[in-house]
């Protein structure tokens, strides 16, 4: 039976070649990760966060986007989107033929120093010329707002804190807003609370993606009820790669595979083949050494064994 509170459909944003191998130990190979996208292309994901051209100083393991990204050139119909921390990152993204660009702002102020060296107003003076020129150049920008929910150093985030941030970046010019539970501390009820409020801000759901840590074991709970909210954009990590290096109390992205075995219980449509996706996990995992942390692939995996 068809529930009338969901989407028919979910776009899943892939972040696991970004957001998932910069806080992995091992730094993969350019050929792998090329690879590795290749193979969630072909699983039928359709918007995949490539890499992030920061400074390799910050993020060792993505110092090879330059490297990277030419290699993507064959993924027609396939969005690739990246991370680009200033200008200069701008820059390289797009001298390297970029569609689609994210900046990184933070809800907090101790999370906005410790990531960006500088404070929130600071910050968004900083992305100000970024999205700008991207616009210009009509290259959509993503903006992710971190420590939406609750911060390691200050607690609990005030709602209206995200709401001013999360207003202030759409003002920018920002297509899209992923809203991040960095250290994985959300409750459904507050996913209800601060969807409700953004929703009041004139923030429409449409504009919105979610982006869930599965501290607490939280995540499918809370893209649930975001779902119920109107959120049709969830971002997830293949194998449920990453944290966050710079909070190293985040644990790893809701992994993708986890999310897809939900929405098929839901009846909701990805266009994403869970069985092949399930392998590039797997595959991936004998890369890096160790298991994959997704409750779904080990159970896949342990079936077909």
């Amino acid at each position: 039976m068809t529930d009338p509170t969901l989407p028919a459909r979910v776009r899943i944003h892939e972040v696991g070649p970004r957001d998932g191998l910069q806080n992995e130990k091992t730094v993969v190979p350019v050929a792998v990760k090329s690879e590795f996208i290749h193979r969630l292309a072909a699983a039928g994901l359709t918007t995949i966060e490539a890499t992030s051209f920061v400074h390799p100083r910050w993020v060792p393991q993505l110092a090879d986007a330059e490297e990277l990204f030419p290699l993507l050139r064959d993924l027609n119909g396939v969005r690739l989107p990246v991370l680009v921390p200033n200008e200069r990152g701008l820059d390289r993204a797009l001298a390297h033929g970029a569609r689609e660009v994210a900046v990184f702002a933070s809800a907090t102020e101790s999370f906005s120093h410790a990531n960006l060296n500088r404070s929130i107003d600071e910050s968004l003076v900083m992305f100000t010329p970024v999205v700008a020129r991207a616009i210009d150049a009509e290259v959509p920008v993503r903006g992710y707002l971190s420590m939406c929910f609750g911060d390691p150093w200050e607690g609990a985030v005030p709602v209206a804190q995200v709401v001013r941030v999360a207003r202030r970046l759409f003002d920018l010019g920002c297509a899209e807003l992923s809203l991040g539970d960095t250290i994985g501390v959300a409750t459904p009820g507050q996913v209800t609370e601060l969807l409700t409020a953004l929703n009041e801000a004139d923030i429409p759901a449409d504009r919105l993606a979610v982006h869930f840590h599965d501290t607490y074991g939280q995540a499918l709970a809370n893209t649930l009820t975001a779902l119920r909210h109107g959120v049709t954009t969830v971002d997830a990590s293949a194998g449920g790669l990453g944290g966050c290096p710079f909070a190293r109390t985040a644990t790893g992205n809701l992994a993708t595979e986890d999310l897809l075995w939900m929405l098929r219980g839901l009846g909701i449509e990805t266009g994403v083949d869970l069985d092949r996706l399930t392998d590039t996990s797997l595959w991936l995992a004998g890369h890096l050494g160790r298991p994959s942390p997704s409750r779904t692939v080990r159970a896949l995996s342990h079936k077909e064994s």
